[in-house]
């Protein structure tokens, strides 16, 4: 699907139309104009014949989507004009070219309801839009084949175990791959074919290490967001290959959260250099590497749930842990004494399950910081949900 080239954050909306739903990916930075040009293709109305209606509101020309107050999953209706389309006039809901009237028992005529669907092949929905959603395709499947008995009702299982081939008919069309919470067990290397792919989405599935090709991973030079979590891969391959993948990006989101037997992150993990958010939780991590410190740009870390006893001083190099620092279940009893005066942007810090108590981190230098900071994102949070108080409970509450 075209789209503009901005700094903006990917969106999808929902076009209302002739009966249908077409939904349409596009920078929020993108204008009125411009998504009015990408409907023309998938509606056959000319821009200068379209209205897009948001909230009640003619959407203007020049205005941006995010000016207008279009955001992710917002819905558009369109109104076409007429004599203003092209080819064999716009492209509406199919209707059945039978009759829907039937006589009833005593002659007369009734309207009889049909179920009217839309047929448009996945990969051509999924080459428009760019987004190939496959998560939870185990979900149980109702079949009705004899309507008004519950007990003829078959149920219809589907699981995906393998990666439909129309996936890599996508090519370069293809942003998003969510397969998610399914039983997919091999990744071949010709998902490299997906070059143009941002985010990669494989947690919850039953991938071992011998069948995921490390090598097609890294030839997806776009890729900045990818979720290995919940699956059979195990040591230290796994974060080697993903800063083979990762390296070269400038945002980078890192999901190994959930495997079975990773005990260790590698020294490698510092030529992450970028990366923003990293998500090690639910493993049998011990320790993390002195390296972590190398991480400059990381603003989120979930390391709680594991086996770790000790922080290494070197986090305290991680001056833009502005986000959160979560730590719960795990064997600590004491930070790093120059956590808060490094990080001079944490705000939140859990340490649910810990040994660590409040008389400690208050001999920690700059932990007035560090509390203010803490009770600002606090009384934020309060106030947006209309209510509350800011003060701490020590006995109830030890995330920070």
């Amino acid at each position: 699907m075209e789209k503009v080239e901005t700094n903006g954050d990917d969106i999808t909306v929902n076009i209302k139309f002739g009966g249908r739903s077409i939904p349409v990916s596009l920078s929020s930075d993108s204008t009125v104009r411009h998504l009015k040009s990408l409907l023309q293709p998938l509606t056959n109305v000319l821009p200068r014949g379209q209205k897009l209606i948001f909230k009640g509101k003619v959407l203007v020309d020049e205005s941006t989507l995010k000016s207008s107050g279009v955001s992710n999953g917002a819905k558009i209706m369109l109104m076409a004009s007429q004599g203003l389309h092209q080819g064999d006039g716009p492209i509406k809901k199919e209707t059945p070219a039978s009759s829907n009237l039937r006589r009833n028992a005593d002659g007369n005529q009734v309207k009889e309801k049909r179920e009217v669907t839309v047929e448009k092949s996945r990969t051509a929905r999924w080459k428009a839009t760019g987004v190939i959603a496959l998560s939870q395709c185990n979900l149980r499947k109702r079949v009705f084949l004899n309507v008004g008995r519950e007990k003829d009702h078959p149920i219809i299982i589907l699981i995906l175990k393998a990666i439909p081939d129309e996936v890599w008919n996508c090519g370069p069309s293809a942003r998003v791959l969510d397969l998610s919470h399914n039983s997919v067990e091999d990744v071949p290397a010709k998902i490299g074919c997906l070059s143009s792919i941002q985010k990669l989405l494989l947690n919850a599935n039953e991938i071992s290490d011998n069948s995921i090709s490390w090598e097609g991973l890294t030839s997806l030079k776009s890729l900045t967001n990818l979720s290995l979590s919940q699956n059979y891969l195990h040591g230290i391959a796994i974060i080697k290959t993903c800063v083979l993948v990762l390296y070269v990006k400038s945002e980078i989101y890192l999901i190994l959260s959930s495997l079975h037997s990773l005990t260790t992150l590698p020294s490698s993990l510092d030529a992450l250099a970028c990366l923003t958010q990293l998500d090690i939780a639910n493993n049998k991590l011990t320790s993390l590497p002195d390296e972590i410190g190398h991480l400059t740009q990381l603003q989120v870390l979930k390391a709680n749930n594991n086996r770790i006893c000790a922080i290494p001083t070197s986090i305290g190099e991680c001056t833009s842990l502005v986000e959160a620092l979560h730590l719960s279940n795990n064997g600590l009893k004491s930070l790093p004494p120059t956590l808060f005066k490094m990080c001079i942007r944490l705000s939140t810090l859990d340490l649910h399950g810990s040994e660590i108590t409040m008389d400690l981190l208050r001999q920690l230098l700059g932990w007035e910081d560090f509390d203010k900071r803490r009770r600002l994102k606090l009384q934020k949070q309060l106030d947006f949900r209309a209510g509350g108080s800011a003060e701490f409970d020590e006995g109830a509450d030890k995330s920070f």
